[in-house]
């Protein structure tokens, strides 16, 4: 079973000619990343970039989207849409809602759409043209015709990190970072006070500084990305054993009550987003599958172990600029299938991690 310690970081810029530099007060711009929370966390950094040379920035986003992105710095405006192309339960297409759309996002001025290598910004491109957008960018290896001003195009063989991607489009469009900007993940600040709901819970009445409590996280939006319930649960009472307090949160109840069975305390169900980054910030170790918290985990500068199945590429999306301990089989069958339900009977490329695998991972980060 592939174990490996990441740590990851955003290299040099790349070679890309940025098309002009930008110009304070620019206009307002909006930014589109249509699908899950971390996807949206993960373009963060490009964010802060159009902050910088933008009047106002406004995010599109999904409904399993926006929570994340009123957590951006950077972000002044929210603008939820269900996508009909890249939502995982795409509503049809219908004149009345793309009007919609057209009608909130007028008075655009430009737009920068965020997509992963496997989805088109066009369909987004043609709404924004019909509302008026004067400058559109985007990753585009098809052929946008009009509806692209700054078309980027990628060797999508290479497994570039999605963050590191997504700038890469800002450059092009012509956004630098801020001086000083490190161009990793980051939330919108002050995050909600949760030690004294979590000092309370722990044993002993300790007080949940940094560092005083394990996370885990078994939900994901993804079946095949699941590790099992049931080795989550033995995970967190050998977690337990071995020293450590533990937390469980998701928004499944029946999940994280099954997990943390009277060993951990259990908050499923009971924080809001920007609730669970300040719960995971306090934590020595995230354990969690390829899902939203992992990303806001390396949004609030907290280790994860990470139950990665391959059915996407890690190089790509394992979290992202903190410490990280992978654990699954990387080159198993199901590898870069994007299923969203295993392929492949027994699961094996998760279910062939042991408890005692995480156990030592959390052990190995948390020192």
């Amino acid at each position: 079973m592939s174990a490996a310690v990441l740590s990851r970081s955003r290299p040099a810029a790349r070679s890309e000619p940025a098309a002009g530099k930008p110009r304070r007060g620019r206009g307002r711009v909006l930014v589109a990343r249509l699908d899950d929370a971390g996807d949206v966390l993960l373009a963060g950094p490009a964010v802060r970039a159009v902050r910088e040379g933008a009047r106002e920035v406004v995010m599109l986003a999904g409904p399993h989207g926006k929570a994340a992105a009123e957590l951006l710095p950077g972000v002044d405006r929210v603008i939820e849409w269900r996508a009909p192309w890249i939502d995982h339960d795409p509503p049809a297409v219908d004149i009345d809602r793309v009007s919609e759309l057209v009608q909130r996002v007028r008075g655009v001025d430009e737009a920068l759409i965020l997509t992963s290598f496997h989805q088109s910004a066009l369909p987004l491109a043609l709404v924004l043209r019909l509302a008026g957008v004067r400058r559109i960018a985007a990753i585009s290896n098809d052929y946008p015709g009009s509806l692209l001003d700054v078309r980027h195009v990628v060797d999508e063989s290479q497994d570039v990190p999605e963050a590191e991607r997504m700038l890469a489009r800002r450059r092009a469009a012509g956004f630098e970072l801020p001086a000083g900007d490190d161009g990793r993940l980051a939330v919108r600040r002050p995050l909600p006070d949760m030690s004294r709901d979590i000092g309370q819970a722990l044993s002993a009445g300790a007080v949940a500084g940094k560092g005083a409590y394990v996370v885990v996280h078994p939900g994901t939006t993804a079946p095949a990305r699941s590790w099992p319930a049931e080795r989550h649960r033995q995970t967190v009472r050998e977690l337990a054993d071995d020293g450590h307090q533990v937390v469980v949160t998701g928004k499944e109840r029946e999940l994280t009550a099954f997990v943390a069975h009277k060993v951990a305390v259990d908050l499923g169900g009971r924080t809001t987003f920007a609730q669970l980054a300040a719960v995971i910030e306090g934590a020595s170790v995230l354990v969690a599958g390829n899902t939203g918290p992992a990303h806001l985990a390396a949004a609030v500068g907290t280790p994860v172990v990470s139950l990665f199945a391959p059915v996407v590429p890690a190089a790509r999306w394992a979290p992202y600029g903190v410490p990280v301990v992978l654990l699954g089989d990387q080159q198993a069958p199901c590898r870069a299938s994007r299923a969203r339900l295993c392929p492949v009977p027994g699961h094996p490329c998760l279910s062939e991690v042991t408890s005692e695998q995480v156990v030592k991972a959390v052990r190995e980060l948390a020192q």
